[in-house]
């Protein structure tokens, strides 16, 4: 298994900072785009990545991540795609952990071992299969694990106890806590996180809590590190600036000093 997550968040917490994490969608505007964007954030300050694979029916995401991938897509954007480019990132940034949002169709299409086994060549360290349920994670654990990589799950606001426990045991590399329910988006605020929530998650032996959904300016960073999060990740935020300048070529600098603002912006609010 890959010590990426243990190490960044193990470093971190010596420093006295929380981890923020930015997502953006493999692919989108385009491959060249793409993979010049995540090292825009990467060399902006960003402690891990969470990269989306482009897929036609993303049931947990909002307009503008939904947007995002449709982007991907009419640009040819393919699952072995995006791998190379990540792959092509691993290579130039060894330390950094990269995490997968994807959906099962993409996962079990082409068969679950085989993308595990390909997302693990590329260098990828954690998956995140949004629409699986941890009643049906059993599965999707063994391919993970088998292939070196860390599974990850979403712990619902309202979860209950026994859901906490439950997803403790299951994910590791780091615990993804909703800021709210319902779908990603930064038009709509994230609820500040109960900490009694995070507390039991940590006593069940859950690897860092990182808190998203919602998550799009500096006081949501701090107020879900002061709940007891370990860091957080904002998706739609960082996507909007993308989608303001794609589609024009003459746009993309200006695109990469917003991405780049912004993560030190965000980056700075993990230093309470």
């Amino acid at each position: 298994m890959s010590q990426r997550y243990e190490k960044t968040f193990a470093d971190l917490k010596k420093k006295g900072e929380g981890a923020f994490i930015p997502f953006v969608m493999l692919g989108d505007p385009d491959t060249r785009e793409s993979e010049a964007i995540i090292e825009t954030l990467i060399e902006s300050g960003a402690d891990a990545l969470e990269l989306g694979i482009p897929f036609s029916d993303p049931v947990a995401d909002g307009p503008v991540i939904q947007t995002s991938a449709n982007r991907a897509l009419e640009k040819g954007a393919t699952p072995d795609g995006c791998l190379d480019i990540l792959a092509r990132i691993r290579k130039k940034y060894e330390d950094i952990p990269a995490g997968l949002l994807v959906y099962a169709n993409l996962v079990v299409g082409k068969g679950a071992e085989s993308f595990y086994k390909r997302a693990a060549e590329a260098g990828v360290d954690s998956v995140l299969v949004a629409d699986v349920p941890t009643l049906m994670a059993p599965p999707f654990v063994r391919y993970a694990q088998n292939a070196g990589i860390d599974p990850v799950f979403i712990v619902p606001p309202n979860a209950s106890d026994e859901k906490l426990r439950e997803v403790a045991a299951l994910t590791k590399g780091y615990t993804y806590f909703l800021g709210r329910a319902g779908v990603t988006g930064a038009d709509q605020e994230m609820k500040v996180p109960l900490s009694s929530k995070i507390a039991l998650l940590k006593e069940a032996g859950a690897p860092p809590v990182v808190v998203g959904f919602g998550i799009s300016r500096p006081e949501h960073v701090r107020a879900s590190l002061k709940a007891g999060a370990d860091g957080a990740i904002s998706g739609s935020a960082t996507v909007a600036i993308i989608a303001a300048h794609a589609g024009d070529p003459g746009k993309m600098g200006k695109m990469h000093e917003e991405l780049a603002a912004f993560v030190k912006l965000m980056k700075s609010a993990t230093r309470i």
